[in-house]
């Protein structure tokens, strides 16, 4: 084990002996860590791609791949470098949506006391249905940590680290401070730009999305406000939005990087492309599949909500265009 491994292995105990002396009482949470070899589901990594020829079948989701199989980055005077072009589907990121404030569910922990004006929950009213879940936003390149496929320079090689909690974020909890912030949601609370979102909303229930309807998450509802709150009458499917909502918002805060399609480097991501990312629950109920962004919880979320189990874990696969160059 090299030195920056025993490091980050050293940071990270370090961290959970932090957590577990904070907490509490006992909560949901106590489940032990997250073992990324039993609670991800690794057919989710395909279709991989490699110099035009895809293994493991395609879904409307890949329908936009690059078809060049030789690709070309800057090289060294300017002059361009050829390369094989590879794209695959990463588990690059985690995030909780948990009703018990403090929840670290891919710690096992529990930092917080489960009362409070930072609880969450579910309640159905007449009018409309509501769920509330605070966040944890995790970097955990998962091959990485396994120390697989080294070798593949497009992967992200940097440690687990928690990189956002939603309890210390006042704009999360109140949907008027979240307006302030990013005051462009009023330019999509109104009944034209909603209606925009059937056709997202039709095109994610078969798998796809509209990268242009970036304020629509399919039948998931709007993108907007950014808090941590979902109208969804589904408790499974609120909380798949309300992760997907995290994602959008790293991008507002501008922490979230996409891989160019020339396959050579990054960019920053203010606005996502949906068409980039998927997600599968790992907790409380592995989940034998993964799902587009929008795709209605009719079609996904049967017998994954066990009684009195509201805090979830979700892995995130993001797409990754990589040119493999010989230099």
């Amino acid at each position: 084990m090299g030195r920056r491994s025993c490091l980050c292995f050293l940071v990270g105990l370090s961290l959970v002996t932090f957590f577990a002396s904070m907490r509490v009482q006992a909560s949901p949470c106590d489940q032990g860590f997250i073992n990324p070899l039993t609670k991800v589901h690794w057919p989710c990594i395909f279709p991989i791609q490699i110099a035009g020829i895809s293994i493991g079948s395609k879904t409307p989701l890949d329908a936009d791949n690059p078809k060049s199989p030789i690709c070309f980055c800057p090289g060294s005077f300017g002059i361009p470098t050829p390369g094989i072009r590879i794209n695959f589907w990463a588990p690059n990121r985690w995030i909780d949506t948990v009703e018990n404030p403090g929840c670290m569910m891919p710690l096992g922990v529990d930092i917080l006391p489960g009362t409070g004006q930072l609880h969450g929950g579910s309640r159905n009213t007449h009018r409309q249905a509501t769920t509330f879940a605070q966040m944890h936003y995790y970097i955990a390149p998962v091959w990485a940590m396994l120390g697989l496929f080294t070798d593949i320079p497009c992967l992200d090689t940097s440690g687990f680290d928690v990189a956002m909690m939603s309890e210390v974020l006042p704009t999360y909890q109140n949907e008027i401070l979240g307006a302030i912030i990013n005051p462009e949601a009023v330019l999509f609370g109104n009944p034209a730009a909603l209606l925009a979102c059937v056709a997202d909303a039709g095109l994610s229930h078969t798998g796809g999305t509209l990268d242009t309807l970036f304020w629509c998450m399919g039948g998931w509802g709007s993108t907007y406000p950014l808090g941590g709150r979902s109208s969804s009458g589904d408790i499974v499917e609120a909380n798949a939005a309300i992760a997907a909502k995290q994602i959008f918002m790293m991008g507002r805060l501008g922490l979230l990087r996409n891989s160019l399609r020339s396959g050579c480097g990054e960019r920053l991501a203010p606005i996502w492309q949906k068409s980039l990312y998927k997600l599968q629950m790992m907790k409380p109920v592995k989940q034998s599949s993964c799902v587009n962004i929008g795709r209605t919880g009719l079609l996904w979320t049967s017998r994954m909500h066990p009684p009195h189990h509201d805090n979830y874990a979700w892995q995130v696969f993001e797409k990754e265009y990589c040119c493999v160059t010989a230099f």
